[in-house]
């Protein structure tokens, strides 16, 4: 268990696994973690489509469940205080185990609510969409949104097991897959071109599932590079930051209106920020231009007006990512080729806003 006087640079590693047989994988994980109780944490929607895959488990005899709403409008103080209640309620103690079968919402929120109970219990996840596979339950963040403002509060903590069992992408509707392959491209942006590519001509309304699982292997590798060498973000874990500073003010604004998907926003802000990139750090037009028509072909766009742009604005000065208050950007030089800790300017963001409307 993640000792509280540890700094936090020690995390203990994760164990992120791409299950061939989900039981006897999550099986080989409960044994890993000493523990007298077990808690499984659903969501309206995965304890309908996904608890019924796992309830037969024999490692799962006597674990208590616990359910709170579904999508990201139940990522608040108030589903945390149900988790910690209902944990406390059912005697939990320093010694439980949770386990997070859900999205990115479940694994955010299940993971900061183990990091926290009892000042922290192990926790172990089961990513069931495509965005928590190659995201969210992978690299130790945890947290909720809070004061509107998206993963306001949270911690670095580690699960002690990711287990990925891509049959779950099969429950998937058309938006959540492409809410995840959103981060995908991302992980392609910063890698090489190759990747990039195989992303790019990939045909996601006909998917090929053996051809996808295969690429959520590679995606996850990317991501669980970069966290390993860098677990809380002192340097180039900001790589993962692509299209997040101006994607997380779409999604903030977009919960004051109709919330989004996460993937979604991360899409429209890799719009703006390719194109900060193109004429900030010399990104070659033509690759922006490709990956701009692959996201306004697959996405559409939120609709904003100028008048929404102060708005934007300060909601990316909220971004963690900033220092002294100045806005801090993850840009590209190439494919590949990272950025970090650049800055813009109020012009230059709403020239890129400008691209996003007219593009």
């Amino acid at each position: 268990m993640h000792s509280q006087t540890e700094p936090l640079e020690k995390m203990n590693p994760q164990k992120v696994e791409i299950a061939k047989d989900l039981e006897l994988s999550l099986s080989q994980a409960i044994a890993a973690c000493e523990h007298d109780k077990t808690f499984v944490l659903v969501d309206e929607t995965t304890r309908q489509h996904c608890l019924p895959r796992v309830a037969g488990f024999s490692c799962l005899d006597g674990a208590q469940v616990i359910e709170i709403g579904a999508t990201d409008t139940h990522k608040t103080l108030e589903s945390l205080s149900h988790v910690w209640e209902e944990m406390g309620r059912m005697g939990g103690t320093r010694h439980t185990l949770l386990i997070n079968i859900g999205g990115g919402m479940v694994t955010d929120l299940g993971g900061f609510a183990a990091s926290t109970f009892k000042r922290g219990i192990n926790y172990i996840n089961i990513p069931t969409t495509l965005l928590s596979m190659v995201d969210a339950s992978v690299g130790g963040k945890t947290g909720i949104n809070f004061n509107g403002l998206k993963n306001e509060i949270g911690v670095f903590n580690n699960a002690a097991s990711v287990i990925l069992d891509t049959q779950f992408l099969q429950t998937l509707d058309e938006e959540n897959i492409l809410s995840g392959y959103a981060e995908m491209l991302k992980h392609g942006l910063i890698s090489n071109d190759k990747m990039w590519s195989e992303l790019i001509c990939f045909d996601i309304e006909e998917r090929d599932y053996r051809q996808l699982q295969r690429m959520v292997a590679d995606s996850v590798q990317v991501k669980q590079r970069i966290v390993t060498e860098d677990p809380t973000e002192k340097g180039i874990r900001k790589a993962l930051n692509l299209g997040h500073t101006a994607g997380h003010a779409f999604e903030s604004l977009a919960l004051q209106r109709t919330p989004v998907l996460h993937g979604y926003a991360v899409a429209w802000g890799l719009v703006c920020e390719l194109y900060l990139s193109t004429v900030k750090t010399g990104f070659p037009a033509d690759k922006m231009h490709q990956t701009v028509n692959f996201i306004k072909e697959h996405y559409g766009k939120m609709e904003i007006v100028c008048d929404d742009y102060p708005t934007l604005l300060e909601l990316m000065t909220h971004d963690k990512k900033n220092v002294a208050g100045t806005i801090n950007f993850t840009l590209l030089g190439n494919i590949g080729d990272i950025r970090i800790n650049q800055t813009a300017g109020k012009e230059e963001i709403y020239e890129a806003l400008d691209f996003y409307r007219e593009c």
